[in-house]
């Protein structure tokens, strides 16, 4: 109805479940990593419990469409069963046949005999429940002892459960203690955060085709309010508003649109005092569960958190992905941390005793993309052709760099540690970008119209909602400017990895016994222990993560974001201008 108006290819906060739409939030980056981490083939319970609305649904499709291949999940959405009903259910998610009148006991002995064939194959077998709040006691004993079932090296099953907060109340009753102890991990997933918000809403805007915000500060406070944070209740909430201003003709959600859509979907209120969530609220959510899901799917991990910003220069993107991928792609160096989100931890570090005299505005010190590219490929020692590049990161294609572009938090552009153009926006929808040369506690050195500024970089924050480009350079198996058909060979790719290899080993290898051990191992088997060391995926792929990292651990001559971090000096194999190695 209103999508003309705004300029949107589709409904922006529609409810319905598709993928494209998922944002991951710094909580459900977590479950997800719980979920993983609980299927590793340890058996026992992983619990996810979390208010209506919050995402455990989300949470459970991202699982299960991005599980190991080898991983079979069984899924329950209907949980109210006696337990053989359950165990029926079980039986039917895996294709178990078994007569109609079957007990509980030969129902066991049928899926017993499944886990056996399927651990024989090399399959493991998860069983996850939703709702699992509405579990009786006894189905809880029963799934328990279904857990019993295993061979000597391991157990057969894995079960999830999925609630709402009752659920963590349900399992500390004594009589289900002995599934208590059976928990190998657990999570309890909460609403957005309210720093959060900007760039959940700007996500679900980019997706939908429109660039501009069209919340402002004080609406976007007042949506939290009544949403609390609730992903389901934003949707909701956002949608009428939208609504609301098409019948006004007008361009830009305000508050009274927003009052008015809470009140039109369900008479939203909240204590502002205590942040407690009404009744009304409770209903609404409990109410809006029956109706549908908050979106759902993964959106394969490369394009979950954001469209890269549509500068005229960013012309080669390697998307944000929270492990690094075959392609190489980059991994969140957080782990389950943030992704677009701003990160103000109150225990940053401290920095210099000098504080920043100049506050930021973009108005006054943003910078075109152009000019702020410029500054970074100045930084590297490079001076930008623009007459026969005039797309900056061909330019950098062409001088042995690549553009990495991350939608991310301070905490995963620190950990790349390489100066950073950031895509700034004003509360007006104006936008602007810097050059991030410098950032050491809350001092940040950028580059502006008017030269490098000291700024505090919680101004900056006011205007950043985590997209930010950065720098980085090849290895020079990989930057070949010469005839394709010279392009180096395997061996050189594989005599460059070594020697970093052996450096790494001796950087991070804990005793001269771990040094012997990962010495011995196959060249892919120590990039995968490189990779557990500093907390990638271990894939054993040297991609774009692996080489930024193996570069802040051994080049010294890299532009730092941090000028203090140190590194272990190597001789390198260069080429070209100023600021080449392995970064």
């Amino acid at each position: 109805m209103y999508y003309d108006f705004f300029g949107f290819r589709e409904p922006p906060f529609s409810i319905a479940p598709d993928p494209r739409y998922l944002y991951l939030s710094e909580r459900h980056k977590e479950a997800l990593a719980h979920l993983m981490y609980g299927v590793q083939g340890q058996g026992g319970f992983v619990v996810i419990t979390g208010e209506v609305g919050t995402g455990k649904t989300t949470v459970s499709r991202c699982f299960i469409e991005n599980v190991p291949e080898h991983v079979d999940i069984a899924l329950i959405l209907n949980p109210r069963l006696s337990a053989r009903e359950l165990l029926a259910a079980f039986c039917d998610e895996l294709g178990v046949s078994y007569r109609d009148n079957a007990t509980i006991k030969q129902l066991i002995d049928r899926i017993n005999q499944h886990l056996l064939e399927a651990h024989a194959r090399g399959r493991h077998q998860v069983l996850m429940i939703d709702e699992a709040q509405n579990l009786s006691a006894e189905v809880l004993e029963q799934l328990r002892l279904l857990t019993n079932l295993e061979t000597a090296e391991k157990k057969l099953l894995q079960i999830v459960l999925l609630g709402q907060p009752e659920l963590k109340d349900i399992l500390d009753r004594p009589e289900l203690r002995q599934l208590n102890q059976r928990v190998t991990a657990r999570y309890h997933l909460d609403a957005l955060e309210k720093d959060e918000l900007p760039a959940y809403l700007h996500y679900r805007l980019s997706v939908a085709g429109v660039k501009v915000e069209l919340f402002t500060g004080s609406t976007i406070n007042l949506l939290y309010r009544k949403s609390q944070g609730i992903p389901r209740l934003i949707n909701l909430i956002s949608d009428r508003a939208l609504l609301g201003a098409y019948s006004e003709g007008v361009q830009h959600i305000e508050p009274r649109h927003i009052r008015a859509a809470a009140k039109e979907v369900g008479g939203l209120a909240s204590d502002p005092a205590t942040g407690a969530v009404s009744p009304g609220l409770r209903w609404l959510t409990t109410a809006a569960v029956v109706g549908a899901l908050v979106v759902t799917g993964w959106a394969v991990l490369e394009r979950k958190q954001g469209p890269v910003p549509e500068t005229a220069v960013a012309a080669e993107v390697v998307t944000a992905a929270p492990a690094e991928s075959a392609s190489g792609d980059l991994a969140d160096p957080d782990g389950p941390v943030v992704a677009g989100m701003i990160d103000r931890e109150p225990d940053q570090p401290a920095g210099t005793d000098s504080q920043p005299a100049t506050v930021f505005s973009i108005a006054e010190h943003g910078l075109t993309a152009a000019e702020a590219y410029d500054s970074l490929f100045e930084v590297w020692g490079y001076d930008w052709d623009r007459t026969a590049y005039p797309f900056a990161c061909d330019y950098a294609d062409a001088a042995g760099l690549r553009c990495l572009h991350r939608q991310g938090s301070r905490r995963s552009m620190e950990e790349i540690n390489r100066p950073a153009v950031l895509d700034l926006r004003g509360p007006g929808g104006e936008r602007g970008h810097v050059t991030l040369l410098r950032l050491q506690g809350d001092q940040a050195t950028i580059a502006t119209a008017q030269g490098r500024l000291e700024v505090s970089f919680r101004d900056l924050q006011d205007y950043w909602f985590g997209q930010f480009s950065v720098l980085w350079q090849l290895p020079p198996y990989m930057a070949w400017g010469g005839d394709p058909a010279e392009l180096p060979s395997r061996n050189r790719e594989g005599v460059w990895l070594s020697a970093r290899m052996m450096q790494l080993v001796g950087l991070h290898a804990a005793d001269s016994e771990e040094i012997d051990r990962v010495s011995r191992l196959i060249r892919d088997e120590q990039v995968r222990w490189y990779q557990n060391v500093k907390g990638l995926e271990p894939d054993g792929v040297v991609g774009a993560m692996t080489l930024i990292q193996m570069s802040n651990d051994l080049d010294t001559g890299v532009p730092r974001l941090n000028p203090g971090s140190s590194a272990v000096t190597m001789p390198v194999e260069t080429g070209g201008a100023a600021g080449n190695g392995a970064g």
